[in-house]
């Protein structure tokens, strides 16, 4: 099952990341620094997280609007490392909530290490990313990401109240979108605004631009598990609903479909496995319906809605690579 992709510009990663390359590396190295730690299983399991990699789009979107704000200091890569350790903190408390075992096609750090070290191993990831936010003594910046990471807590537990519902809305499924991955990249994409000199003309249209690339950045995350390799995804195809999760082709889906067919869903949300139900039926359905397209088209919706954020910011280099990201989003396979 595929997806149409955007014929308008190729999905090459480098076209917003070169811009930023070097601080990047600068934020690589700052992320991997506040990791390590004298207590032997922080420093293992640091190192184990930091070789696991990661997209690192968050820091990337910061370095960026920091660069069309005309940042160029050391500030905003201790911003763009926080933002990422705050993102992994979240990824391994998610991990321990989902019983997820594989991430990006390793063991996730419970499944190695058990949920007790876990999860204070995330507690303290994000206590170090708060103590680095301190450090330039800008309480606006902390605020910002103090609440995005609140909105993504109230998100996760809107999630989990609704875990294994059947009837979840489209509107609460947004709205779960919007708080549990959104705000962390509307804050992050917001940080350069209150960075000194403050541009607080434009930390709306910022935040704007980082919420609806977020939104679009989970929509395609969702519609990978029904169109993506278990090789290029880093875990086996339908692992949210496995997980108890409900995403937009099944919500569209369901309503429209026979009492059998909804059984095969309820099945799966019951078991937590495949042992019922073959993904293969799961696939077929959502193919039928044709909404993997309508959950693409919403994605492209919200992309286009990032890129007009974008007429409220100044032109240059910067802006373009901004452009550009929503392009990259929509058309990753991983």
């Amino acid at each position: 099952m595929a997806y149409p992709a955007e014929k308008t510009r190729p999905p090459r990663a480098s076209r917003y990341l070169e811009l930023v390359a070097d601080k990047l590396a600068q934020t690589e190295e700052i992320f991997r620094r506040h990791l390590e730690s004298d207590v032997p299983f922080i420093q293992m399991s640091g190192e184990y997280i930091f070789a696991g990699g990661g997209k690192r789009i968050r820091p990337a979107m910061l370095l960026l609007c920091a660069r069309l704000l005309g940042r160029d200091s050391d500030e905003e890569v201790t911003y763009a490392a926080v933002v990422e350790l705050i993102h992994n903190a979240t990824l391994i408390h998610d991990d321990i909530i989902d019983h997820s075992e594989l991430r990006r096609g390793r063991e996730t750090v419970n499944q190695r290490w058990g949920n007790g070290l876990t999860v204070l191993l995330g507690d303290w990831i994000y206590t170090t990313s708060m103590r680095m936010a301190v450090e330039h003594g800008n309480i606006e910046v902390i605020r910002l990401l103090c609440d995005g990471t609140l909105r993504m807590t109230e998100g996760e537990l809107l999630a989990l109240q609704r875990l294994a519902a059947i009837d979840l809305s489209v509107d609460e499924y947004l709205e779960i979108t919007q708080r549990k991955t959104a705000q962390l990249f509307a804050a992050a994409c917001s940080v350069p605004a209150v960075m000194f000199p403050q541009r607080l003309d434009l930390l709306e249209p910022l935040g704007h631009y980082g919420r609806s690339l977020g939104i679009c950045f989970q929509l395609v995350d969702d519609l990978l598990d029904f169109t993506g390799r278990e090789s290029e995804l880093g875990k086996p195809v339908l692992s949210d609903l496995k997980e108890g999760r409900l995403t937009l082709p099944l919500i569209l889906a369901l309503p429209r479909v026979g009492a059998a067919q909804r059984q095969l869903v309820r099945r799966v949300l019951e078991d937590r496995s495949f042992d019922r139900v073959e993904p293969q039926q799961i696939l077929e359905m959502v193919e039928a319906e044709g909404t993997v397209d309508e959950a693409y088209s919403l994605a492209v919706e919200h992309a286009g809605e990032a890129r007009r954020a974008l007429d409220a910011l100044p032109g240059g280099d910067a802006r373009e690579a901004l452009e550009f990201a929503p392009d990259f989003v929509l058309n990753r396979r991983s």
